[in-house]
């Protein structure tokens, strides 16, 4: 739906993003980042000035900083700008034990896309 939308010239207000695991194990890591990086880029190219993307990622082994830079590379590929809105995470009632970062699973970005 996403390349047919681009394809199509296609704007939208508001994208959601919220794939399935891309990354089930550390060793699929660099083939997840580029799944990311390639819907982020497409998700891009649907905003309207102004508009927002909710993108998010559920692989555990994908780290909260990986996920932003991944975001961050399709968006400066995009040649489009973007204000974090807000930082998003599981709810307070899902803790994270400190020793298990992986836990930390699922995680996500607001964005406002300009």
């Amino acid at each position: 739906y996403l390349r047919d939308s681009v394809a199509a010239a296609e704007l939208f207000a508001v994208v959601v993003l919220d794939p399935p695991k891309f990354a089930h194990n550390k060793q699929q890591v660099d083939k997840a980042a580029r799944g990311y990086k390639d819907i982020n880029l497409s998700a891009f190219k649907l905003i309207r000035e102004g508009g927002y993307l909710m993108t998010f990622s559920c692989s555990g082994a994908i780290s909260r900083d990986l996920f932003q830079k991944i975001v961050f590379g399709a968006l400066a590929d995009s040649g489009r700008q973007a204000q974090i809105v807000k930082q998003l995470s599981a709810s307070d009632d899902h803790p994270n034990a400190l020793t298990f970062p992986e836990g930390e699973y699922l995680k996500g970005l607001l964005l406002r896309v300009y």
